[in-house]
């Protein structure tokens, strides 16, 4: 049950971390006039990663200023995860491991 639990909240990290930097690659393809968002695919696609990732972005875009009109906060964020799961894996999956 332990080792379950410690690779669904990687996995959820992962899959997070992954999504940040989708995002951050669709944004800018549309802010070079590479993607159109009048194509429907390019719009859906824009606005799943939005809806996932806006919970984990904002609290770091309140708090990270732009740099030349360039949002950091994914770098922030995936820096701030990539500590959540050190942190975890290093003190919370020996004590998950042990129960089962």
């Amino acid at each position: 049950m332990g080792s379950a639990i410690v690779w669904l909240v990687n996995t959820i990290i992962s899959l997070l971390i992954f999504l940040i930097f989708a995002r951050a690659i669709v944004s800018w393809l549309v802010a070079f006039d590479i993607l159109n968002t009048r194509n429907r695919f390019v719009y859906q696609v824009l606005t799943m990663l939005e809806r996932i990732t806006d919970p984990v972005l904002r609290p770091f875009q309140r708090i990270v200023p732009t740099l030349g009109g360039v949002d950091i906060s994914p770098i922030v964020a995936w820096l701030a995860l990539s500590v959540i799961r050190i942190i975890f894996n290093a003190y919370a999956t020996p004590i998950l491991l042990t129960l089962g």
